[in-house]
């Protein structure tokens, strides 16, 4: 059996005032998700809890991200969380502080048997 991604959806998200880097990544989740409503797993005859979900997160700050809250995201399948540096961080006008952007890649994949001609 071989590891075959189905799906790769991308997400954004933003933390406007408290710079919450946390906040920010949960939203571009939940933005990639959002913009779907795939159900692979019924498609391929899997169970949801074979799916095999990585998530890669890009902040200015990847280490204010706590990736277990992240997982939690997730009703089931096995989700990893991999954060690097990335998105932006928006000064704010006239005001103290910055924004937060978050982008995710979101991808899902099967170990299943490659198909043979």
């Amino acid at each position: 059996m071989a590891m075959k991604r189905v799906v790769t959806q991308f997400g954004m998200g933003t933390s406007i005032r408290s710079r919450n880097y946390t906040e920010a990544a949960a939203r571009a989740i939940r933005d990639a998700l959002w913009h779907n409503s795939l159900n692979v797993a019924d498609a391929f005859g899997f169970p949801r809890e074979a799916m095999v979900i990585q998530v890669e997160i890009g902040v200015q700050r990847p280490e204010e991200v706590d990736c277990q809250a992240l997982l939690g995201i997730f009703p089931y399948g096995q989700p990893s969380v991999t954060v690097v540096k990335g998105g932006l961080d928006i000064p704010r006008r006239e005001k103290e502080g910055w924004s937060v952007v978050a982008n995710a890649a979101v991808m899902v994949s099967f170990d299943m048997e490659p198909a043979h001609g």
